[in-house]
């Protein structure tokens, strides 16, 4: 489903998850995406902890408990007894020395802005309660994971990546447990979020985050779409300069932030895209692009309209919900998924019963044999649709102003210049972090 809603889906570091009882803890910036995305990328069974009130909404609540989760009662919901949490922290610790695997988001809340919110203690106090209650002998691994989006909420534009990073050192705060529990418990979430924050892009702001991004376009050496891991490292190396050179020559980012936003811009308005860097094509080369896509646009185009006749309707009709319950930037893609979980079915169920009165059972079944590959086609047909058409501007704007390329790649050189003198002005310590280890 996950693979279906973003074109690309990509985890690193899966061999740092330790055998045995663990608590993995993510930053919690995509609603439900983010549980789904690990439960989808990580190889272990994982149980979700999620905030009570899921529990009770009609369809969400079936969802989680599909997903065996368990219930986080939080202080500052109405309704909700803090109390009750003891029977979580009892079935966790339940589940740890059975050897299972954990997941949880210790921010509390999921927000759309890249940056990491004040940890809440429950993932250190579930470790080491649980340590206390076998006698100091489980070792349970706490392993942060760092979750980064592009475009999290857009339909087939955005990608997810996660990174796990090391296992965090907590046998000294085992033994510090017995003696100052809440001193413990402080440190080991400190050091998480430590380690949190040197695995995602903390931006502060989604302007920020958009500029960093377009950063990472115009230097020239960054890796391309393709390596998100490698892209994503960029993009943290950028975020740790930003937020030093913030502070100490700030006047001088705030101009070369002025420039990167009006060179986007610029490359945005013209609809270049990639294509402000690569320049203008020859007329050879533009001939046998427009025979390709051509080509391959007539082939597929029959089958992508009999897509578009079987899912028009719940598309349309999941477009029309988010217009209308215009959910925040943090959960747009969770109702985004759950709508078409819906929608999608009950269309194709009055789609069927149509087919199957016009051309009974034998209509029903060429109707049900062609959703999966009309769908894949009218998928693939729109896409390559609209890149031709973004690239085909591209090229005719290119012919109307014979100079852009000359005027783009003059104002690209000129950024690129400046970042480089300001990259010489932050220390090399500032740039690398760890992955998540226990020095972070």
């Amino acid at each position: 489903m996950l693979g279906l809603f973003y074109r690309r889906l990509e985890l690193a570091g899966a061999h740092r998850l330790p055998p045995g009882p663990v608590i993995v803890a993510a930053n919690h910036q995509n609603g439900l995406v983010d549980g789904l995305l690990l439960i989808a990328l990580i190889a272990r069974r994982l149980t979700v902890l999620a905030k009570a009130p899921l529990f009770s909404y009609p369809l969400i609540g079936l969802f989680v408990r599909g997903l065996g989760a368990l219930p986080v009662h939080r202080r500052q919901e109405a309704g909700s007894d803090p109390a009750r949490n003891q029977r979580l922290f009892d079935e966790a610790g339940a589940r740890l020395r059975a050897g299972e695997a954990l997941l949880i988001f210790p921010e509390g809340l999921s927000q759309p802005e890249p940056a990491l919110q004040p940890l809440r203690t429950g993932a250190a106090r579930m470790l080491l309660e649980a340590e206390a209650s076998a006698g100091r002998r489980l070792g349970v691994g706490l392993v942060p994971v760092g979750l980064t989006f592009h475009e999290p909420g857009a339909f087939r534009a955005g990608w997810g990546f996660a990174l796990v990073g090391e296992p965090l050192p907590t046998a000294d705060l085992v033994v510090l447990h017995a003696r100052e529990p809440e001193h413990a418990v402080r440190e080991l979430t400190s050091r998480l979020a430590a380690a949190l924050r040197a695995l995602i892009t903390e931006a502060g702001d989604r302007e920020t985050l958009g500029l960093i991004e377009a950063a990472v376009a115009i230097w020239g050496d960054a890796p391309g779409p393709a390596d998100l891991a490698a892209r994503a490292a960029w993009q943290r190396r950028v975020a740790r300069a930003h937020a030093y050179l913030s502070e100490r020559h700030p006047a001088r980012l705030a101009a070369l932030r002025a420039g990167v936003a009006r060179y986007a811009k610029a490359v945005e308005l013209a609809g270049l895209g990639g294509a402000a860097a690569a320049g203008r094509p020859g007329l050879g080369v533009a001939l046998r692009y427009a025979l390709r896509e051509g080509l391959a646009l007539a082939l597929g185009l029959p089958l992508a309209l009999a897509g578009i006749a079987c899912h028009g309707l719940p598309y349309q009709l999941t477009r029309l919900v988010i217009r209308l319950a215009r959910p925040g930037g943090d959960v747009e893609a969770s109702w985004k998924i759950l709508a078409a979980m819906v929608l999608y079915p009950a269309a194709w169920a009055l789609e069927g019963w149509v087919a199957y009165r016009l051309g009974g059972g034998a209509g029903l079944a060429v109707f049900a044999l062609a959703l999966a590959p009309t769908a894949f086609f009218a998928l693939a047909v729109s896409e390559r649709m609209a890149r031709v058409r973004r690239e085909g501007r591209a090229f005719l704007r290119f012919l109307a102003d014979r100079d852009l390329a000359e005027v783009l790649a003059r104002r690209r050189a000129a950024i690129r210049a400046e970042m480089e003198a300001l990259l010489v002005l932050v220390p090399g310590a500032v740039l690398e972090a760890p992955v998540g280890g226990g020095a972070a």
